[in-house]
């Protein structure tokens, strides 16, 4: 799924949220218990064009006033969308505790930039809207990339194999070392040439986990300086170069846990295909 329709999803889930909440709210139970207490209550004679069910159009206006309200305020809008941004990604699925930590403090900045929107008007909120929009893209690769954290660290055939292949590359070494028949001698050739490309690729892996776990770390720092800056951004700002190199770093910063999530796929791959 792309970007711009992963957050059109989140924009209309949280559509569908302002909705739901509306209609099941107790203003909706109080216009409803009004409008039939009218129907069925009271009754006007003295309008000669006027109807019973009047009363059910007039509340059905009521409401539908109400929804259109909730839906155009900016400010439920916004609590919904976080909301529902934030149902995105169940922290409880990353096992990693260290990662986990990573993304609450991820989400916890993330909130605290969307009060920092809230505190502008016009064109500087909106620019700080759609800087948070990047920042949204950021934190949905650090749990992509906690995921795969996840994946080698609950992996027990890596673990296995990082203990077992250089035993068995050692005693492959050793016999070819003594074998005198050629036949024999080729055929351990190509498993030693196996075996340490297979070692090579567990190499491999745990040097990706172990640079992914720094990423992850020094992505968080640089969270916490993209905040900083916002804090920083006055509203005659709001088309300084300042700002415009706020955006430049975020999606920096975003293509770089992308490669590394990508380099992370190409390992296990790799791991794969010698299997």
């Amino acid at each position: 799924m792309s970007i711009d329709s992963s957050s059109d999803e989140v924009r209309s889930r949280a559509t569908g949220a302002i909705l739901r909440r509306a209609i099941l709210s107790w203003q909706t139970a109080v216009t409803l218990i009004i409008t039939l207490v009218l129907f069925f209550g009271v009754q006007i004679t003295n309008i000669p064009f006027w109807q019973q069910w009047f009363w059910l159009v007039l509340g059905a206006i009521a409401e539908a006033a109400f929804i259109v309200s909730n839906l155009s305020d900016p400010e439920a809008a916004s609590q919904a969308i976080a909301s529902e941004f934030e149902s995105k990604y169940d922290l409880r699925a990353i096992k990693s505790p260290v990662a986990r930590q990573r993304l609450q403090s991820a989400l916890e900045y993330r909130r605290n930039m969307l009060n920092l929107v809230k505190r502008h008007k016009g064109a500087m909120r909106l620019s700080l809207q759609q800087t948070v929009d990047d920042i949204n893209d950021w934190i949905g690769h650090m749990y992509d990339l906690a995921l795969h954290i996840d994946a080698f660290d609950n992996n027990e055939l890596v673990e296995r194999d990082r203990r077992m292949v250089p035993q068995q590359l050692e005693k492959a070494r050793i016999r070819y070392e003594r074998e005198k028949d050629p036949a024999v001698r080729t055929e351990l050739e190509n498993q030693i040439r196996q075996l340490e490309q297979q070692l090579a690729n567990l190499e491999a892996t745990v040097n990706s986990v172990k640079r992914a776990e720094i990423q992850l770390e020094s992505t968080l720092s640089s969270l916490g300086t993209i905040y900083a800056q916002m804090s920083l951004l006055g509203t005659k700002e709001v088309d300084s170069s300042r700002a415009q190199r706020l955006r430049l770093e975020i999606q920096d910063e975003v293509s770089s846990l992308q490669d590394t999530i990508e380099a992370m796929a190409e390992v296990q791959s790799q791991q794969l295909t010698l299997r």
